[in-house]
C-alpha cells in the first residue's frame, strides 16, 4: 500500500508503530526531505500542532548520504543546522534494521535525541524521535 503524510497524520500510535515495524529500513536518503512532526497521533490535534510546528520550528532534513550526515531544517526562514551522523543500526523499537539519525557526537543541543528511521514509500520515511531511550513523537520525510 502506498502511504502519504496526510494519511500518517491520521493514524493512531498503534498504527504508526505497526506500520513502522513491517517496514524494511531502506536505503538512506539523500537530498532534502520536507518534514511532518507527527504529536498526538490518533487526535484531533495532531494535524494543527503539525502545521504549528512546520511553520515555527522544524521543516526537515538535508541529507548527504555520501558524507552520512544531516542537518535539520529550521525556524521559519528555513537555518540549517544540528548535524547529526546517519548509519545503519538495530532500532530501539523492534531491534530489526534501521536508520539512524545519530546527534550524540554532533550537537550539544540535541545530544539526547536519537532519530530513527524507516522507508515505506518512495521517497517518503516515518521516523521515531527518543530523548534518550524515551520515545517522544513520530515524523514523516517525504522526498
Amino acid at each position: 500500500m502506498a502511504y502519504d503524510v496526510q494519511q500518517l497524520l491520521s493514524m493512531s500510535q498503534a498504527q504508526l508503530d505497526e506500520l513502522f515495524t513491517k517496514s524494511a529500513a531502506g536505503e538512506i536518503p539523500d537530498g532534502e526531505g520536507k518534514g511532518t512532526a507527527i504529536v498526538a497521533p490518533g487526535t484531533t490535534y495532531t494535524q494543527e500542532i503539525a502545521h504549528f510546528i512546520n511553520h515555527f520550528g522544524w521543516q526537515g532534513k538535508i541529507f548527504d548520504a555520501k558524507k552520512g550526515v544531516l542537518k535539520n531544517r529550521i525556524l521559519p526562514f528555513g537555518l540549517s543546522a544540528i548535524i547529526a551522523k546517519i548509519y545503519k543500526a538495530p532500532s530501539w523499537l523492534d531491534g530489526n534494521e534501521c536508520i539512524v539519525l545519530d546527534y550524540s557526537d554532533t550537537s550539544l543541543v540535541a545530544q539526547w535525541i536519537r532519530d530513527e528511521i524507516r522507508q515505506i514509500g518512495p521517497g517518503l520515511y516515518l521516523g521515531k524521535v527518543y530523548w534518550e531511550k524515551k520515545r517522544l513523537i513520530d515524523f514523516a520525510l517525504k522526498f
